[in-house]
Order: C-alpha cells, then sequence, then structure tokens
C-alpha cells in the first residue's frame, strides 16, 4: 500500500499520467479499496509469455473478484450501499473482461504498479534531500528536461492550432467578401439594360461599394499572407524542436537502454525504462502526427486560396521535414525488447521478442504487421546498413519465424512474440586466420512493414538483434561465450557490425569479468582488488604483477581465449570459464558465505596457511585443472610442519557428495583461514547421516605421498587412504603439488571414492559417528 500512499500525493503532470493509467480496463476505485492486497501478491511471478502460467494468472483473477466481493458485503449504511453496488459491479466487470484471458489482467496490473512505482520516484528524486533544497541527479535532471520540452511543444503545438483556426476563419471571411465583390462586378456589367438616370445613380454607389470592398480586401490579402508566413514559420520553429527532442530521445536515452541491454548479457543489471521510452515515443508521435495534420490543412487552405508569395514552397519544405521526423520515429522505434540468446544452438528452441515503442498512437495496429525473422551473416549485415543488396538474404534456416504483431490495449504496447523459433541449419562463412567458428558472429534481423495513418505513409522496417554465435554442440559454449562477453563488453554505438577492438585495458576486462562472476553467483559478492591481482598474475603469467603494475596493462583477445596459458592446454577465459561454472551449479551459497577465498595460488596458501594453528585450511581453485578446487591445509609433519594441497575436486565429484559432507568427512580439518571453526561455516550444509561407514585402516604406505582419509593430520598413526600432496617433489605431480596425468587423478579419486562406501552399512540405535 506504501506504493499507493505517495501516489496519491503526484501532482500535476505525475498526477495527470497516474490518473489516465485507469479506465474501464481496471477502474481506480479498485485499486484504492484493494491497495494493499494488490501491492502483496506476486505478479512479477507470472511470465506473460508463458502459457503454461496462465494457472497462476487465473487464480490471480479469482482472488481478486472475492477481494472486490468480500470488500462490497463490509460496506454499510447509505453512502455503504452505492459503494457496494459499485465494488459488486466492478467485480463482474472484471471477471467478464479478464476470465478468457487472465494473463492481460496480470499485464495490466503489472504495467500500472511499474508506471506507479516510476511516477513516484522521479517525484522523489525532483524533491531530493532536505525537502527539496537538495540537487537532482543528471538522470532527473535530463528527463525532467525532456518532460519540460514536451510542455513547450504541446503549448507550441496548440498554439499554431488556435493560429490556423484563425486563419481559416479570415480566408472564409475573405472568401466571402470576394464573392460579394464579384456580385458587385456582376451588378454593375447589367446596369447597361438600366435607363441612363437610374443607371448613373447606381453606378456610383456601386463603384463606391466596389472600391471598398477591393481596398479592403488588398489589405485582407497581405494580411493573409502574412498569417500564412507566421504560421509557417512557427511550424519551422516547432519542427526544429521537435527534432531535437526526437535526437535526444533516440539517439540518446534509446542508444543508452539497449547498451544497458547488451550488458545485462554479460549479466549486468536488467534493462529498465522502456515503459517510460514507450511513453516519450507515444507523446512524439501524438505531437508529429498533430503539426503534420496542421501542416497538410494549411496545404489545403493555399490551395483554395492561392495568394502570390513563397507559400507553396515552404509548406513542401514543411511536408518534406515532418514525413522524415515520422519515418525516423517508427524504423527507429521499432526494438527488441526480448534478445534471443547470443549463443545459438541448432536445433533448439529459443524465443524472441520485438517491439514498437509508438505504441498504437499512429494506428499501425489498425492493421496488424507480420514481422519476419531471419539470420544474417556479418557481411550481410554490414551491406544492410549501408543499404546495400545483398544476393542471399539469410545465412540459414529459422523455423517459425512469422509472428503478427499484437496491440496490448491495457498497456498500450505493440509487440510481436516469437515464442518457439528454431535454428534449422546455418551456412558459415570463410574464417580468417586463427578465427574458430565460435568466433563467427551472426545476427538474427527482424523486418516489418508498418502502414502509418490509413496508409498514407508505408514503412518498411528493420532492427538487429546482437551479435549471436552459432553452436551445434555444447562443448563449443565456453569458447562461444567469450566472443559475446567481449563484444557485450567492448561494443562501441554506432560501430560496423561487429567491430570490436582488439585489445582492452586490463581494468575494463577485470569490470566485465566482475560483472558476469557477480551475475552467476546471483550475489553482490563479487571480485575483489585481491581477486583481480591473482587474476592478472595468472592471465599475464606474471607472479610479479600488483595492483598498481596492471593499471595500464592491456590484454588482447588472442591472450584472452585463443593462446593457452603456460604449460597447460587451456586458455585463460576456459579456466575462468570452468570456476564460474563449477561454483554456479555446487558452491554458490559457500562463495556467498566467504567460506571460498578461491583465487589464491599455492604460494600465497602455504604463505597464509604457516602462521595459524594445525589444522587451518582453505579452499581454493585448482591451477591445473578447468573447474576444480582443492584444499590447502597446515599439519604436522614428523620432522616439520607442512601445508597439504587435496587432489581438486571437481563437479563429478561434488554430484557424489557435496564439498559440506566432505569436509565433515575429514576430520583433521578443524578451522577455516582464519579462525572459524569448520562446523559453524559448514554444518548448515552437512547432509543428516543416514547410516554408519565402517571401513578397514590399512597400515601407511611408505615413500610415495600418504593417503589418508578422516585422519586429524598426516601424523596421525594409521591412517586410512586419503589423497594428500605434500609439498615435495615426485614424479606423479606438476609443479604446484597436484597430480598432472588424467590417468593418476582418475584412479586417486576413484580409491578416494571407493574407500568411502560403506563395507558394511547398517542402521544403528544412536546417531554415533564411527568415522
Amino acid at each position: 500500500m506504501a506504493v499507493w500512499i505517495q501516489a496519491q500525493q503526484l501532482q500535476g503532470d505525475a498526477l495527470h499520467q497516474m490518473q489516465s493509467l485507469y479506465g474501464q480496463h481496471f477502474p481506480i476505485e479498485v485499486r484504492h479499496y484493494l491497495a494493499q492486497w494488490i501491492e502483496g501478491q506476486l505478479w512479477d511471478s507470472v511470465e506473460l509469455e508463458n502459457p503454461q502460467d496462465e494457472l497462476k494468472a487465473k487464480r490471480l483473477l479469482d482472488s481478486l473478484v472475492q477481494e472486490l466481493q468480500r470488500k462490497a458485503e463490509h460496506q454499510v449504511g447509505e453512502d455503504g450501499f452505492l459503494l457496494k453496488i459499485k465494488l459488486g459491479h466492478y467485480a463482474s466487470q472484471l471477471k467478464s473482461t479478464y476470465d478468457r484471458c487472465p494473463l492481460e489482467l496480470v499485464r495490466c496490473i503489472k504495467h500500472i504498479l511499474h508506471s506507479e512505482q516510476r511516477l513516484v520516484q522521479e517525484a522523489n528524486n525532483a524533491v531530493g534531500s532536505g525537502g527539496g533544497g537538495g540537487t537532482m541527479d543528471s538522470l532527473s535532471q535530463r528527463h525532467q528536461q525532456i518532460n519540460q520540452t514536451f510542455e513547450e511543444l504541446r503549448v507550441s503545438t496548440q498554439e499554431t492550432e488556435n493560429e490556423l483556426r484563425k486563419l481559416q476563419h479570415n480566408q472564409e471571411y475573405f472568401i466571402i467578401q470576394y464573392q460579394e465583390n464579384l456580385r458587385i462586378q456582376a451588378q454593375l456589367s447589367s446596369l447597361s439594360a438600366v435607363p441612363a438616370e437610374e443607371r448613373t445613380q447606381r453606378e456610383t454607389s456601386l463603384q463606391a461599394k466596389r472600391a471598398t470592398v477591393e481596398a479592403w480586401l488588398t489589405r485582407e490579402a497581405n494580411t493573409l499572407q502574412k498569417y500564412r508566413l507566421d504560421l509557417a514559420e512557427k511550424h519551422q520553429k516547432t519542427l526544429s524542436q521537435l527534432r531535437k527532442q526526437q535526437t535526444l530521445i533516440l539517439d540518446e536515452e534509446l542508444i543508452q537502454w539497449k547498451r544497458r541491454q547488451q550488458l545485462a548479457g554479460n549479466g549486468g543489471p536488467t534493462e529498465g525504462g522502456l515503459d517510460v521510452l514507450q511513453s516519450w515515443c507515444e507523446k512524439l508521435a501524438d505531437l508529429i502526427w498533430q503539426n503534420r495534420q496542421q501542416i497538410r490543412r494549411a496545404e489545403h487552405l493555399t490551395q483554395q486560396l492561392p495568394l502570390p508569395g513563397p507559400m507553396e514552397e515552404l509548406l513542401t519544405k514543411l511536408n518534406s521535414d515532418i514525413t522524415d521526423i515520422i519515418s525516423a520515429l517508427v524504423t527507429s522505434t521499432f526494438i527488441i525488447e526480448k534478445q534471443p540468446p547470443q549463443v545459438l544452438k541448432t536445433q533448439t528452441k529459443f524465443a524472441a521478442t520485438v517491439r514498437l515503442l509508438v505504441g498504437g498512437k499512429l494506428n499501425v495496429h489498425m492493421n496488424p504487421p507480420q514481422v519476419k525473422a531471419v539470420i544474417v551473416s556479418e557481411q550481410q549485415a554490414k551491406a544492410l546498413l549501408k543499404n546495400e543488396s545483398t544476393r542471399n538474404d539469410s545465412s540459414g534456416e529459422i523455423l517459425n519465424n512469422n509472428c503478427v504483431m499484437e496491440y496490448h490495449r491495457t498497456t498500450g504496447t505493440l509487440s510481436a512474440h516469437f515464442r518457439n523459433m528454431s535454428l534449422k541449419r546455418i551456412k558459415r562463412s570463410d574464417r580468417r586466420g586463427a578465427e574458430s567458428v565460435t568466433e563467427e558472429k551472426f545476427t538474427v534481423m527482424f523486418e516489418s512493414q508498418f502502414s502509418v495513418g490509413g496508409n498514407e505513409l508505408v514503412f518498411h522496417v528493420k532492427t538487429l538483434s546482437l551479435p549471436v554465435v552459432v553452436i551445434v554442440h555444447g562443448s563449443q559454449d565456453n569458447n562461444a561465450t567469450a566472443t559475446v562477453l567481449w563484444d557485450n563488453a567492448f561494443a562501441e554505438p554506432g560501430r560496423v557490425p561487429f567491430v570490436v577492438p582488439d585489445k582492452v585495458l586490463w581494468p575494463q576486462l577485470c569490470e566485465a569479468l566482475d560483472m558476469k562472476y557477480k551475475a552467476e553467483m546471483h550475489s553482490a559478492r563479487g571480485l575483489c582488488d585481491d581477486n583481480l591481482v591473482f587474476l592478472a598474475q595468472k592471465a599475464f603469467s606474471s607472479a610479479s604483477i600488483n595492483q598498481e603494475d596492471y593499471r595500464n596493462m592491456t590484454m588482447s583477445w588472442a591472450q584472452f581465449n585463443r593462446e593457452s596459458l603456460p604449460g597447460r592446454n587451456f586458455t585463460f577465459w576456459q579456466w575462468f570459464d570452468g570456476v564460474m561454472e563449477l561454483m554456479k551449479k555446487h558452491l554458490k551459497p559457500h562463495w556467498n558465505d566467504g567460506a571460498i577465498l578461491g583465487f589464491v595460488n599455492k604460494q600465497q596458501a602455504q604463505d597464509m596457511l604457516m602462521s595459524k594453528p594445525n589444522g587451518t585450511f582453505l579452499l581454493r581453485f585448482s591451477d591445473s585443472e578447468i573447474g576444480g578446487i582443492t584444499i590447502a591445509w597446515v599439519a604436522e609433519n614428523p620432522n616439520k610442519r607442512l601445508v597439504w594441497n587435496l587432489m581438486p575436486y571437481t563437479t563429478k565429484d561434488f554430484s557424489i557428495r557435496s564439498l559440506a559432507d566432505r569436509i565433515s568427512d575429514l576430520n583433521h580439518l578443524m578451522f577455516l583461514y582464519p579462525d572459524r571453526p569448520k562446523d559453524e561455516v559448514f554444518s548448515k550444509y552437512y547432509t543428516p547421516p543416514l547410516c554408519i561407514f565402517t571401513t578397514p585402516n590399512p597400515e601407511p604406505s611408505s615413500g610415495n605421498p600418504t593417503y589418508m582419509d578422516q585422519a586429524p593430520s598426516p601424523s596421525v598413526a594409521h591412517p586410512i587412504n586419503f589423497a594428500i600432496f605434500p609439498p615435495i617433489s615426485d614424479p606423479m605431480m606438476d609443479a604446484d603439488g597436484e597430480f598432472d596425468l588424467e590417468d593418476t587423478m582418475d584412479v586417486a579419486r576413484h580409491v578416494e571414492e571407493l574407500l568411502r562406501r560403506p563395507m558394511l552399512c547398517c542402521l544403528w540405535p544412536s546417531s554415533e559417528n564411527l568415522y
């Protein structure tokens, strides 16, 4: 109810906008009397484009009707009687209107609530801090400037309308007087049949009258011509202001929205403000069309009464200018509201939504346009933007690629929802140099034809999606995502499709990686400065890089995801993406809890742990394996204290047993770095024990690294097999103290899992843990 309370305090244009949200489709009285209930419902949980959510919408509709009926029943007294009848009528009206299309009710209420929140927020920003004494932020100032310009345009358009009516009235009177002059001339011509004495008297009177009328006509003709020129000049000023306002909205605000939409593909904030843009575009459409109609009426008046002067040329120029403005508005506001997936797999269903931001203002919906989607290559996209014809219209075949635009009267949106498209085949071009198929970019082009003003103007419109990379197998997803991330992060507005810089500053890349990481983790905890230093050291293969060093360093696309890291068979991005995939699938809660340091190399882990008590451990990402995480801990060796590293765990391992349970199994792990008891951190994720595992206690082997399980530290006698690696030279280990041979890792892991299987499993009356 908080939003509604604030919405009632709106004033001026904001109040008018809020009131205009309501009507027969959803009465404002329903919003008022059910404010608390309406704001308490989960309207955003209903996906409007998902037919399966229609049942949810139906339940919300039924609940709304029941709430209205309940509210009506509780009304008493004379005033209450009238309200009871009114609310009961609204309940029946809403049931009748939306019973067959409950998703439209949800669409309507979501639009109302979002619009109210926007209006309230804009009002609060305008007031600022300190009861109106504070300064507004730049966004609010810009929006206020736009709204103020619209008010000026509304006033100037009304003025030209009044001037046009005055001109029309004066011209009509001029024509009447002109006809009177012709009548006088006709009377003078007919005097030849009148006797001379009478003719002289009447001729003198008629000539005097004619002289008076002709003098008036001369003066009035000059006045009309001045009126016409003044009106044309005012139209020129209005059109100039309209063009500036449209440029501000389309070339700045809309471009910024598209940029936010692009960054959202990398995990940036979900792009908002499209309803605000639509409201502006609708106002532009209204004003432009009103001015166009005025110019055409002025043309008609000029044709009715031709007068010498430059008026005809001026009107022709004005007509041409207003048509250009309409054309730019219609073609630029045909946008992709919901982008197709940027990593597009063949033979897989995908969706997209296109929208015309002028809504129903130009009556485009009266002849519902059909939209067609085709996939085109980078070269074809370049040719299209240069208005060059291409021999082949597409580079592939998309199934279910035609859709009719639908007008939703409750929200005023005109859109086409492609729900079941599928890329059947793709035609690839010749690749350059080291470029792989996952670096080749395509785009989905949506095209349609709009008729404006009852087929008076026809526009052929096209819009291109963000670049997409087409894959045929899931194994290509990793590299395709790298191409998309680089393009989304570093593409510049107005570029030639789909040019991106080959090198970028490392801090710019860090910003993109941090955005992506936070989105994958669904957390505000992103990559800290220490994490970014670690990543720089890995990316540039230098352990001596610090935070200050990498501020001016650049990283090329080849370093990012074409060239393998030294001594590895994977790229920097492949390693980083493997980390995100592991975290997203299995370790997200632990990252958000702060339990995983992750971005720590082996030497750093050793330095951090050596000063801590025995049993202190930390979790770090594996250097040698994609998507691996290892446990490093400090323990007492018979000779000296050592930091031990466990063989990396991967998604495969955590699919068998969770990280928390594995840490619980290892009794020698006692404190999560720096000093938190492990149960305090991980116990809430432990799986409740259902059975007891007993395993034999083999004697420790000698020579090679000891395999231990559930031992407090490597120095405890009678250890059970468990894979740990002391920092000593061993032919089976790599330089990081981790197994580098895939077969060896598989065998070691298999042994570890085998030892965790119950040799004897039974249910015990007590829950005593015999690990």
